[in-house]
């Protein structure tokens, strides 16, 4: 597991490729699919730090939310002053507030 630094750019250069990976779904309790994050300009920060959760927790529940935060670093704080501005951001932050775990599925590109 990584040692998160302050900077999202330097945390980014810790975490594994996302070559090969066409989206990461997200999925509840009940099998259903509640958000998916795709392959393209703009996601790939994300893609790459739910990628490592997945790797490096299984789940993502409040621990693994946390330490996602974490990666996060300096976007983590514009994300609360903004909120809806980083909803994948959010998304952890709902987590570590307490709701439901999720699976993160990843999805090869074929």
């Amino acid at each position: 597991m990584i040692q998160p630094t302050v900077s999202f750019k330097s945390n980014l250069q810790l975490l594994p490729s996302i070559e090969g990976l066409a989206r990461i779904d997200l999925v509840d309790q009940t099998g259903s699919i509640v958000a998916s994050i795709e392959n393209q300009p703009g996601k790939q920060g994300s893609l790459a730090v739910y990628q490592y959760l997945q790797q490096s927790f299984g789940a993502l529940d409040a621990e693994a939310a946390a330490h996602g935060l974490a990666v996060f670093a300096e976007h983590t704080a514009d994300a609360k002053s903004r909120p809806g501005a980083h909803p994948n951001i959010d998304r952890l932050q709902e987590i570590v507030d307490g709701a439901a775990v999720l699976s993160i599925r990843l999805v090869s590109a074929s």
